[in-house]
């Protein structure tokens, strides 16, 4: 039984997404912070990971981007998983009851309009399913809580509101990380990888067109700060393409002519949309 690390609690939707991608039978490992998730993945305490990098409404989730540099694993698939958040709170409680919302911050930039209606006073936390059970555990009265409905059943609260997000579409990509490179899969794939260049006129452009001049597709832009120098950056790229076909080698040759430092961070086959309706 494969034992994946995700961030959260049971109930959060990391721990979804983990049953999704991996089904039954899975072990889902829990951990507190990202670190910690990437740190069981390098340390060989756990099989796999789960990790979130992007959110369709809330964007890009910056430290997971940070942690892929840092740890020196590999990003071997993805899995695109909706998010539908609600609004809960102890048996027995109502909207007009509730002064405070919990969750994490991305949960609450997630259903912003909701909660500004709402008129309450909002809390971040570590963890959408962590907040549900922080309500349980301490019997917090007046207090609710938005996570996912698993979290709800799980932590016997009484939901009192549903799909509350702001765009009802909401979806979040997270990444399968492991300790070594995933082998080819039938379908459409897709790589990432990120790139440091020289910081003058035209280095950027210059990359972008290795990619463009072999008809390549540019899915992902991403720019983070460079840990080492104020005010320069590294960027991060998803592009069509596995690096085994030869105009994705020959763009990762051209790349290296251009930039400082390149890392793969992995080739996968590419989730697409049909598979979350």
């Amino acid at each position: 039984m494969a034992v994946v690390a995700f961030q959260g609690e049971l109930g959060a939707y990391g721990d979804e997404a983990v049953r999704a991608r991996f089904g039954p039978p899975v072990e889902p490992y829990p951990c507190k912070s990202f670190q910690d998730l990437f740190e069981a993945v390098a340390s060989g305490k756990v099989d796999y990971g789960l990790a979130p990098v992007e959110n369709s409404q809330a964007g890009s989730i910056n430290e997971v981007y940070d942690l892929l540099r840092r740890y020196d694993l590999y990003v071997a698939g993805e899995i695109l998983h909706p998010v539908n958040h609600a609004l809960m709170a102890l048996p027995g409680q109502s909207l007009a009851d509730i002064r405070r919302v919990i969750s994490h911050p991305q949960a609450l930039a997630q259903c912003d309009r909701f909660l500004r209606e709402l008129g309450v006073e909002v809390v971040a936390t570590y963890d959408t399913a962590g907040s549900a059970k922080m309500i349980r555990e301490q019997n917090l009265t007046g207090v609710a809580a938005v996570a996912g409905l698993g979290a709800a059943e799980r932590y016997g609260l009484e939901v009192l509101a549903e799909s509350i997000q702001t765009i009802r579409d909401n979806v979040t990509r997270f990444v399968q990380l492991q300790r070594d490179p995933a082998p080819r899969e039938e379908g459409p794939q897709k790589t990432m990888l990120f790139l440091a260049l020289a910081h003058q006129p035209g280095s950027l452009y210059q990359a972008l067109g290795a990619l463009a001049r072999r008809n390549i597709n540019l899915l992902k832009l991403e720019s983070r700060p460079a840990r080492n120098q104020p005010w320069e950056y590294v960027f991060y790229l998803d592009f069509e393409g596995h690096r085994d076909d030869e105009p994705v080698r020959e763009a990762l040759a051209e790349l290296a002519q251009y930039a400082n430092y390149v890392k793969v961070l992995g080739s996968f086959r590419r989730a697409v949309p049909s598979s979350y309706s």
